[in-house]
C-alpha cells in the first residue's frame, strides 16, 4: 500500500496544486475535498479492487494520507493513515492511566514510528510494525486482539500449548475493554508525531503525562535522519563573535506549506538578564511566520519561578522570554501549559497569551467537525473568552512561569528596582525535574585533563 502511494502521490500533488494546495483543511462539507480512487491489486485473492486516496490536514497531526483500499471479490478492507508532515524536533512519550470505560473513547493518533506498551501485560507493539492510524484507545486493543487471533487457527492444529497461551493472554485483553481494573497505556513516539486526545482540555488532564525528549542517534537512524557532526578548529569565542555582530541566514522549509524559507539567527543581550538565540522563519509562499528562542548559556544551578499579579493592562506590554523547558500556569483558571508546548519564545506577555488561545482553542485536535462535542466547545469558547478579558485588564490573576532549567525572564519594568507585583523565587531541583533535563545523566566533575 505504501509504494502506491508513494507511487502515485507526484500526480496528486500536480493535480492538487491546481486546485489551490496538496494538502487542504479536512472539512466534510468541502465538494472539492473528494478522494483520488486508484484500481490495485488486492493481496487477498490477487484480484482488482480499489484504493481511495486522500490528502488533507488535521489539527496538530498537520499533513497526512489517508487510503482505504476494499476488494469486491473476497471482501478484503484495509485502512491506512501515513504522516506526510515534518518529523519533530524532538520525541514524544504518553503515560495514560486508563481508569473508566470513558477513557476507552479518547481520540489516538499513532503514527508507524510509535511503540504501544501496556506494562500490566507485559505488552509492547514495536516502533515500525504496524502503519499509523487514527482512531480511539478501545479501537487500538481491538487491532492488538485482531492480531493475536489472527493465526490461532493454525496454531490450534500444529501448537495446541502456544494457542492455549495466547487464548488466555486475548481474554486477558478483553477484560481491559471492560476496564475491570485500571491499566496503563504507553505511547512512545521519537517522530513525534503521535497524539492523545485530552477530553478536560483546556484543563489539565492528570491521568494523561505527555513527555518530550531529545533523540538518540539510534532513533534518528531509524527515523532515517543524519546528524553531521562538524569538527570546529576556530579559536574559542570566534563564532560567537561573528553572531553577535551579525544576522546569519540559512535555508529551511516552512513548517506549515514545506516550501523554501529562510531562517534569520542572531545572538541577543537582554538586559538585566542572559544571551540568546533568536531564530526567525518568514515564508514568502503562505505569509506563515515562526519565532523560536533558545538559551544561549548553561542550564543554571537552581530553577526559577516567576510570579507576576497582573493589576493594570500596561503589564500586557512587558517583555518575555519563555524556554523550552518553562510551564506556564494561570491558577485562576486551573490552567497549566506544559513545557515545550509552544516552544521556546522571546515575546510579550500579551502576545504569549494570544499564543495560547490559539493553541488551546483554534488548533485543538478533536475539537471541530464529527469529534467535537457541545460540552467541549463551549468550555473552549469560555476559555477563550477569559483569555481576552486577561489582555483587556478586566480580570484580576497571576501569571506562573515555572523554568526548572532557570533560563526563562519577563520584564521588571522598575528595574533595577525590585517590582512590586512580581515575585521570583530560585528552588532546587526534584530529581524526576534533573530527569527531564537529561542531567541525572551527566558527569561534569572528576575528569583529569590531559
Amino acid at each position: 500500500m505504501l509504494r502506491l502511494i508513494c507511487v502515485f502521490l507526484p500526480l496528486l500533488g500536480a493535480a492538487a496544486e491546481i486546485r489551490g494546495g496538496v494538502f487542504k483543511d479536512i472539512n466534510a462539507e468541502d465538494e472539492d475535498q473528494q478522494p483520488t480512487v486508484i484500481e490495485s491489486l488486492c493481496m487477498n485473492c490477487y484480484e482488482n479492487g480499489s484504493t481511495r486516496l486522500l490528502l488533507t490536514k488535521i489539527p496538530f497531526f498537520k499533513e497526512i494520507i489517508i487510503s482505504s483500499f476494499t476488494c469486491p471479490h473476497c471482501n478484503w478492507t484495509n485502512t491506512e493513515i501515513q504522516s506526510a508532515g515534518r518529523i519533530q524536533e524532538q520525541g514524544v512519550l504518553y503515560t495514560l492511566q486508563v481508569k473508566t470505560k470513558e477513557d476507552m473513547n479518547r481520540e489516538v493518533v499513532k503514527s508507524d514510528s510509535a511503540s504501544t506498551r501496556i506494562p500490566q501485560l507485559d505488552f509492547e507493539i514495536p516502533a515500525f510494525t504496524q502503519n499509523g492510524s487514527l482512531s480511539t484507545i478501545e479501537g487500538l486493543l481491538d487491532r492488538a486482539v485482531a492480531g493475536l487471533e489472527q493465526d490461532q487457527p493454525i496454531r490450534k492444529a500444529t501448537d495446541p500449548v502456544v494457542a492455549e497461551k495466547i487464548e488466555e493472554f486475548i481474554q486477558r485483553f478483553k477484560k481491559l475493554k471492560e476496564v475491570e481494573e485500571e491499566f496503563t497505556l504507553i505511547i512512545d513516539d521519537s517522530s513525534g508525531n503521535s497524539f492523545i486526545e485530552n477530553p478536560f482540555a483546556p484543563e489539565k488532564d492528570m491521568a494523561l503525562t505527555v513527555t518530550h525528549y531529545k533523540r538518540t542517534p539510534e532513533h534518528n537512524a531509524a527515523l532515517g535522519i543524519e546528524v553531521e557532526e562538524e569538527e570546529n578548529d576556530e579559536k574559542p569565542g570566534s563564532d560567537l563573535d561573528t553572531m553577535r555582530n551579525e544576522v546569519l541566514v540559512f535555508n529551511t522549509n516552512c513548517p506549515e506549506c514545506n516550501a523554501p524559507a529562510n531562517t534569520n539567527m542572531k545572538l541577543v543581550q537582554i538586559q538585566h538578564f542572559k544571551e540568546v538565540i533568536i531564530m526567525a522563519t518568514n515564508c514568502d509562499s503562505c505569509r506563515h511566520r515562526t519565532n523560536e528562542v533558545k538559551s544561549g548559556g548553561a542550564t543554571e544551578e537552581l530553577g526559577t519561578r516567576i510570579t507576576l499579579h497582573l493589576t493594570d493592562p500596561s503589564d500586557m506590554s512587558r517583555d518575555l522570554l519563555k524556554s523550552e523547558t518553562c510551564s506556564v500556569l494561570i491558577p485562576e483558571l486551573e490552567f497549566e501549559l506544559g513545557m515545550a508546548a509552544l516552544g521556546g519564545k522571546f515575546t510579550t506577555l500579551e502576545g504569549l497569551l494570544k499564543d495560547i488561545k490559539d493553541l488551546i482553542v483554534s488548533k485543538k485536535p478533536f475539537m471541530c467537525g464529527d469529534s467535537s462535542t457541545a460540552d467541549r466547545a463551549e468550555k473552549l469558547e469560555l476559555f477563550g473568552q477569559k483569555i481576552d478579558k486577561i489582555i483587556a485588564g478586566e480580570m484580576d490573576v497571576h501569571i506562573i512561569l515555572d523554568d526548572p532549567a532557570g533560563n526563562s525572564y519577563l520584564q521588571n519594568v522598575y528595574a533595577p528596582d525590585p517590582d512590586p507585583e512580581m515575585k521570583i523565587e530560585k528552588y532546587t531541583r526534584t530529581f524526576e525535574q534533573n530527569e527531564d533535563l537529561g542531567l541525572n545523566d551527566m558527569k561534569t566533575e572528576g575528569y583529569a585533563e590531559k
